[in-house]
């Protein structure tokens, strides 16, 4: 044990993203088996893969957790709430849905409270749990408050940074992704009571990042980096 932690319980901090685009089915259902072996918190999977995803983690102690209206949150709420059910249904026991960024950016907050609620309560019903999805690049600090004020009014489970995959243009014409920066989980966890959950995701890839992230107020970590993860933690004493 070093730090203060097991390999055990850096494990269970993670949720191992199965979510890149160009993922086989047979990449998915190997990423499961390593999830499963490594005791981690979830995997995380496409809708189309939860009910294969449940079936090779069953009895595991590792839970299936699906993206809902993935990478952009643009789908209408009625879709979004109906994917998620889907998903529930199929055998997800935790939601990972983005929030429709435009109306956020607009400040409509009386339309994004109702998808949280609606999504929220459609999830909850089912026996599952929601992490709204943030993708924090794209958003000033007022939006984050405000985002985790309704977050945490509707009973949310956990808020989360980023998909991975919001690239932002910059100046010099290329895209990037920040994600996790110190300063958006700091304001999450500053921002939500202690009840709501903060999961860090996008650009953790080593254990001083998933640490960092940890001592910045992060309850889980998403990331694709699971192996190479907990391979130097081991390497570093951890036990």
């Amino acid at each position: 044990m070093a730090n203060g932690l097991s390999l055990s319980s850096l494990a269970r901090l993670i949720d191992h993203s199965l979510l890149h685009p160009t993922l086989t089915d047979g990449d998915c259902a190997r990423g499961c088996e390593l999830a499963a072996g490594l005791g981690t918190a979830s995997v995380c999977v496409k809708p189309y893969a939860v009910a294969a995803a449940r079936k090779i983690l069953s009895g595991s102690g590792t839970a299936v957790c699906a993206v809902n209206s993935f990478p952009h949150g643009n789908a209408a709420v009625s879709i979004k709430a109906a994917e998620a059910a889907l998903a529930v249904d199929d055998g997800a026991t935790e939601i990972d849905s983005v929030v429709t960024l435009g109306k956020v950016l607009g400040e409509e907050w009386e339309d994004v409270a109702a998808e949280i609620k609606t999504i929220n309560e459609t999830v909850i019903g089912r026996g599952a749990l929601l992490k709204v999805i943030f993708e924090i690049d794209f958003l000033e600090d007022g939006h984050v408050k405000k985002l985790c004020e309704i977050c945490s009014n509707c009973g949310v489970a956990f808020v989360k940074t980023s998909t991975g995959f919001g690239f932002v243009k910059r100046a010099d014409g290329t895209y990037s992704a920040g994600g996790a920066t110190e300063h958006a989980v700091r304001l999450m966890r500053a921002s939500c009571p202690a009840s709501v959950g903060v999961k860090a995701a996008g650009g953790i890839r080593t254990l001083d990042d998933l640490l960092a992230a940890r001592s910045w107020g992060a309850n889980r970590i998403g990331t694709s980096s699971t192996k190479a993860i907990l391979e130097e933690a081991r390497r570093r004493g951890f036990a």
